[in-house]
């Protein structure tokens, strides 16, 4: 993007519940790129906005099954919302939208927050599967899977924003209902990462499990469109050189071992890129991505990330997203 692009403090507000998030977002914009926005959001998010403004986002999203009330602070996001549960809604019965509700309910009165999960394009049948699977966590790890849900949402509504700024630019309001109609499609996304489920089973309910997803994920969002990037293949491998870590200017291909390959899905996640272990190998990764299959008329062939995790962090996990555009990536540690 050529040009600072200027919001106001409700459309932030359309991303993120957090009245401090909008605030702080609005007194750094404009924005020169989505980027840029992306990162001042993550800084204020995790480093500026406290736990009650955390709960304050939350709070903003309706439970699966029902609507948004009639004073929600956003009407950008209730729509989103609305569009969000489109299939979930289309798919229900009387007995799953009740079982839904007693799961709602049950959720709640453990965590203290509404359940939140990428309801667009599942049924109501795999949502109840979805919170049955995370129900044993334990509060504290919901609390942090529900902030970085939450910094995805962020993350992929400035994308909408920025995405319909450019097509009101170019086009005038003419574009105003495409631009609604994408956007309550591509609200399906903002929650694309939730796939925590407790490791252990009925019988080893005595079991608090560490991990919840592979210790290694990704995605990718297509900046230039504002979608994520369905499609792109993804490689994930791991160095095991007769030297301990890869030289600057090395070209031993051979020294990296494959540990897995996906396709991203519709919402740009990939697909399992290793087991669901407790504790990960340390050691240095590469995470590469076929950029030039899925755009063929962009400057990058592939992109390759590659990152180090040490010993004192095998039993963290390591989401390393892909911000991609034809002529333009950026990535970040996320967790």
């Amino acid at each position: 993007m050529g040009m600072e692009v200027a919001f106001e403090e409700k459309e932030f507000l359309a991303c993120c519940g957090s009245n401090l998030f909008a605030k702080e977002m609005a007194a750094v914009a404009p924005f020169s790129s989505i980027e840029a926005a992306i990162a001042a959001a993550r800084d204020i998010w995790f480093n500026k906005v406290d736990v009650n403004g955390w709960l304050e986002a939350f709070a903003a999203h309706p439970q699966i099954g029902q609507s948004p009330s009639p004073n929600h602070k956003s009407e950008i996001s209730a729509q989103w919302s609305k569009g969000e549960q489109s299939t979930a809604m289309e798919t229900a019965t009387d007995s799953t939208l009740q079982e839904l509700s007693e799961w709602n309910v049950r959720y709640w009165k453990k965590f203290g927050f509404v359940f939140l999960i990428c309801a667009s394009g599942r049924s109501t049948t795999e949502i109840l599967v979805e919170v049955k699977k995370r129900y044993p966590n334990r509060p504290i790890v919901e609390f942090e899977i529900a902030a970085e849900e939450q910094m995805k949402i962020i993350e992929l509504r400035l994308a909408k924003l920025f995405s319909s700024k450019e097509r009101s630019a170019l086009s005038g309001d003419q574009n105003s209902a495409i631009i609604t109609k994408k956007v309550e499609d591509r609200v399906s996304i903002i929650r694309a990462h939730l796939t925590a489920a407790s490791e252990g089973s009925a019988s080893k309910a005595s079991k608090i499990p560490v991990r919840t997803r592979p210790p290694i994920t990704t995605h990718v969002l297509d900046v230039s469109q504002g979608f994520p990037a369905p499609g792109m293949e993804v490689l994930l491998e791991i160095w095991r050189g007769s030297q301990p870590r890869p030289t600057f200017g090395g070209s031993d291909e051979s020294s990296w071992v494959r540990q897995g390959f996906s396709t991203t899905d519709k919402d740009g996640r990939s697909g399992q890129l290793m087991s669901i272990v407790d504790s990960v190998n340390p050691g240095i990764y590469k995470i590469s991505f076929n950029t030039g299959k899925y755009c063929p008329g962009g400057f990058f062939p592939y992109v390759s990330i590659v990152f180090e995790i040490k010993e004192s962090q095998k039993l963290e996990h390591f989401h390393v997203p892909l911000l991609f555009s034809p002529f333009s990536f950026s990535t970040y540690r996320g967790s």
